[in-house]
């Protein structure tokens, strides 16, 4: 077996930097005991976590308006619009990590229901006239967030199969993806994984086409070199399949889902401002940053926070007077020392950041990725069956069960 990584260091979307003055995380960053393959692997290189912090004051926008309370109040206010957001989660995911099972259920007007509810925005449930816009703007607020893109084009699936996986609670919900991180950040995790692999990892090694057939499969790598092997698997994000020529092609599906790209346009930021403040903050869509939230407070009087947005072209996440403006709609006397991240949006080898489906892509998204009918096998969050994208728990999902299925096969063969 051979790795080749197209970077200059391993991790992928899991990236951890020393910036600003603190560990920092690129990229993914928190785990939960609930997430079984991460825990499995956090269990097994004796990792440990530790708690975000619960912000001490929260500040929404609505109606052009800036509104304050507590992160307590906050939640409450967003209890209602999710309730709505959540509806019928338990009926379309009895299985969470089998989230396609309602399709075979044989129950026609539940299959039409499933079907309807990758349809339209996220938001759509709530434009029934009995939510306030204040509630409809925090839930595009959250949404933006999580989706890590514009909510008008987000299935509404996704949100519900989330509620699934945390039991239907959006408290737990919140806890699965805001809450803990690890000691030492993701490094601990990937590098540990890295460590224990009894083969080559070649960095900075760019594969730029795949040959495939039903009993082996060739790379071409960028200086025309060729590396035939018995099967290949892609762990690339969707957003960077555009770099990689296949032959045969992919079926038209996959290929229109990579043109048309994830809901995932997003970014995140890490913020550095004077003093130390407790805090978190949303706005709706027409602002660029979506929420912001304390996580560090460090000991020269500063406070790192971190944020994200839909649009990744509608930032520059090293610039701290434009972001000093962006976050003074909340709070007017905050001052930004310094700002980073990590555009993945324009990176070359990610195209994107976190995968969150588009309306439609639900149904017909990742899952066109699972089987080719051949030895080209695809992994990483964005096909996991599971925590598909927004944490690293898919990632290892894929990882198992792609390099599982590949062994029994080749087991077949040889009994063959």
């Amino acid at each position: 077996m051979t790795i080749l990584e197209a970077r200059d260091r391993i991790g992928g979307r899991a990236w951890t930097e020393e910036r600003l003055g603190h560990t920092l995380e690129m990229g993914a960053t928190w785990v939960h005991w609930m997430q079984p393959f991460i825990w499995t692997e956090i269990t097994r290189y004796g990792q440990t976590i530790y708690p975000s912090p619960v912000a001490d004051t929260a500040y929404w926008l609505s109606g052009g308006e800036v509104h304050q309370g507590t992160e307590a109040e906050l939640d409450a206010k967003l209890e209602r619009p999710q309730a709505k957001i959540f509806e019928g989660s338990r009926d379309f995911f009895p299985y969470p990590h089998e989230p396609l099972h309602i399709l075979d259920s044989g129950d026609d007007a539940l299959i039409e229901r499933f079907r309807a509810a990758d349809q339209g925005g996220v938001l759509d449930a709530l434009r029934d006239g009995g939510f306030s816009q204040e509630e409809i703007d925090l839930a595009d607020a959250y949404w933006s967030a999580g989706y890590n893109g514009y909510t008008a084009t987000a299935s509404p699936l996704m949100a519900k199969h989330w509620a699934s996986l945390s039991d239907h609670r959006l408290g737990l919900l919140d806890e699965q993806t805001l809450r803990f991180k690890l000691h030492g950040g993701m490094r601990g995790i990937y590098e540990a994984i890295a460590a224990d692999l009894r083969t080559d990892i070649r960095l900075s090694t760019v594969v730029t086409a795949v040959e495939h057939g039903a009993h082996g499969a060739t790379v071409t790598l960028e200086d025309g070199s060729r590396i035939e092997s018995d099967a290949v698997i892609v762990t690339a994000p969707l957003g960077a399949l555009g770099n990689l020529s296949f032959s045969p092609a992919l079926p038209e599906k996959a290929q229109a889902v990579i043109e048309e790209g994830w809901d995932c346009t997003g970014f995140k930021i890490w913020i550095k401002i004077r003093g130390h403040r407790s805090l978190i903050a949303y706005a709706p869509t027409g602002h660029p940053i979506a929420l912001i939230r304390s996580e560090y407070f460090l000991d020269d009087d500063t406070t790192i926070l971190v944020g994200f947005g839909p649009d990744h072209t509608k930032i520059d996440l090293k610039d701290r007077d434009s972001v000093e403006e962006l976050i003074r709609q909340w709070v007017p006397d905050l001052e930004v020392v310094e700002t980073t991240g990590h555009d993945w949006g324009a990176d070359r080898w990610s195209g994107q950041t976190w995968a969150t489906p588009r309306s439609g892509q639900f149904l017909e998204g990742w899952s066109l990725f699972r089987d080719t009918g051949t030895r080209l096998r695809f992994a990483g969050a964005d096909w996991a069956k599971g925590w598909n994208g927004v944490v690293v728990d898919g990632a290892i999902e894929t990882g198992i069960t792609t390099a599982r299925g590949l062994i029994e096969e080749f087991r077949a063969t040889e009994e063959g």
